[in-house]
């Protein structure tokens, strides 16, 4: 997906990337327990390749280097939680020590990116024919957010547009809108889980690319039928059907890479787009990974236990 643009003059600086990135993608829009914006690099050197990829693992910064890329740009963060020693005896270490030795620099867009609009939630709407957008919610300062952890932490604010809600051009079965699901995203290991009856009817639905299942208020105020995200742990999830009485809304767990990883084709689109736009535009080659940094390999028994099929034969009394 390598990306040459024109050969002009001067050569950008990483200063100047910075400054589009922070500017589609402010960092004061993050939460606050976020890490987001430069983490590696001299805001002075020039940048002349960018590599996009949703994890800053060791095999992505292999991949910068061995490419020669002045930057990556990644959507999660290198240094979320806090440590104490960057030696190489760790993998945060040996990641940090990489990319310093290699003269890569490293950006991070993050919830920043989440609530852009266009941000990550936008992209997986559009890429599901939605139409008729708006935000799942809009929140400000003090509103409350996921913590490092996950865990919702009501001090420290998501700010701007949180999620999307849209509607499809005609109604569909569950089923069948698992299918345009399945169909829109990058192919996983873990595949589509889905709650709800298949029949059930489809018209409205509401996004969050990554981990959502602290939104189901949201998302029942919504009136959706279907809600598709990530990261579904089991009690809220058991929860959320409870409270629909097995109605709507029904659920999907599109998994937590997949449902961010169309972002970085829109995010390098749109930085291109940034930088063609300032005085003195240069040439910069742009890529997005190849790598997949989806941590599953292979899943045993899948549909094995679907409500629609028989309950298995228990034995006779002994």
């Amino acid at each position: 997906m390598d990306d040459p643009a024109p050969d002009l003059s001067p050569e950008l600086s990483l200063r100047d990337v910075v400054a589009a990135l922070e500017s589609l993608y402010p960092l004061d829009s993050a939460a606050e327990w976020d890490r987001v914006g430069l983490v590696t690099g001299d805001l002075e050197q020039p940048v002349r390749r960018i590599l996009f990829a949703l994890d800053p693992t060791l095999a992505v910064i292999d991949e910068a280097r061995e490419w020669g890329a002045d930057l990556l740009v990644t959507h999660h963060p290198l240094l979320l939680k806090g440590v104490h020693s960057v030696a190489t005896s760790s993998a945060k270490g040996a990641s940090v020590t990489a990319l310093v030795r290699a003269g890569v620099a490293l950006w991070v867009g993050h919830t920043n990116a989440d609530v852009a609009d266009p941000g990550v939630s936008t992209v997986l709407a559009d890429a599901l024919g939605l139409t008729d957008q708006r935000p799942l919610s809009t929140e400000g300062s003090g509103a409350g957010g996921r913590g490092p952890e996950g865990v919702p932490d009501g001090s420290r604010p998501f700010r701007n547009a949180v999620g999307r809600v849209g509607r499809l051009a005609a109604p569909v079965s569950l089923a069948e809108f698992a299918d345009v699901v399945a169909a829109a995203l990058p192919d996983t290991a873990g595949g589509i889980r889905v709650s709800g009856d298949p029949d059930g009817e489809v018209r409205t639905v509401a996004v969050m690319g990554g981990s959502g299942d602290d939104r189901f208020d949201d998302v029942r105020a919504s009136g959706v039928d279907v809600y598709v995200t990530a990261d579904l742990r089991h009690h809220p999830v058991l929860e959320a059907r409870e409270e629909a009485r097995g109605g709507r809304p029904y659920l999907i767990d599109a998994g937590h890479w997949a449902t961010e990883s169309l972002w970085l084709a829109d995010g390098r689109e749109r930085l291109v787009s940034a930088l063609g736009q300032a005085p003195g535009a240069t040439r910069v080659e742009t890529r997005v990974s190849t790598i997949r940094t989806e941590p599953w390999t292979f899943v045993v028994g899948a549909n094995a236990a679907r409500a629609d099929r028989a309950a298995p034969d228990t034995g006779g009394v002994s």
